[in-house]
């Protein structure tokens, strides 16, 4: 029988049974939009790259193990292992605190709180105060859609609904708008060698 005409719980089936023509099948199948979902995350080639590579090497795992019992719902669980690999980088990265859909309704949420200084002299409150104007010059870097949205969110204070009506747009772009600045300017923090933990 032709592979390509199998639903994915036949080819997962025969793959654990050893065929492993059919797990290519499979990966073909979903590669695209697997790879699209991470990197629609990431906005980053290369670290996509990895996470997609990371994402199959523990579905093979998983399968090899015995321990996959979502049948007939590979790819929803496939991005879900794609997801918790995409969070685990940005924990283990953690130099900008990122924002996500639960962080980014905060009020009090505010990129600058996560510099870490102990300010109990002038020196360090000068180097803080140099540095949060160097991440403010930053910002000046990014899309506008994007900087508008940091600005408003970061410096006045508004919430992501009050964004959302200000822009005439959904509540999620403005979240993904967000979520965007902050990964740009962690890579212009990174660029420019600030040292923000």
């Amino acid at each position: 029988m032709n592979m390509k005409l199998m639903d994915d719980r036949e080819l997962i089936s025969l793959y654990t049974q050893g065929n492993e023509q059919a797990f290519k099948v499979l990966l073909l199948r979903h590669k695209s939009k697997i790879f699209r979902f991470i990197n629609m995350k990431l906005n980053d080639r290369d670290l996509s790259e990895d996470i997609f590579q990371e994402t199959f090497i523990k579905i093979i795992n998983t399968f090899k193990l015995g321990n996959y019992n979502e049948e007939g719902k590979f790819l929803p669980w496939a991005m879900r292992i794609s997801h918790n690999l995409i969070i685990d980088h940005f924990r283990r990265t953690n130099k900008v605190q990122m924002v996500s859909e639960s962080t980014s309704l905060k009020a009090d949420y505010n990129i600058f709180n996560t510099l870490k200084f102990e300010d109990d002299n002038v020196e360090e409150r000068i180097t803080k105060s140099e540095l949060v104007s160097q991440m403010v010059e930053l910002v000046e870097h990014l899309p506008d859609m994007q900087r508008d949205i940091l600005k408003m969110r970061l410096f006045q204070d508004l919430s992501f609904k009050d964004i959302a009506d200000k822009e005439d747009i959904s509540i999620n772009t403005a979240l993904g708008r967000m979520r965007y600045a902050l990964i740009n300017l962690r890579k212009l923090i990174e660029k420019h060698q600030l040292v923000v933990d």
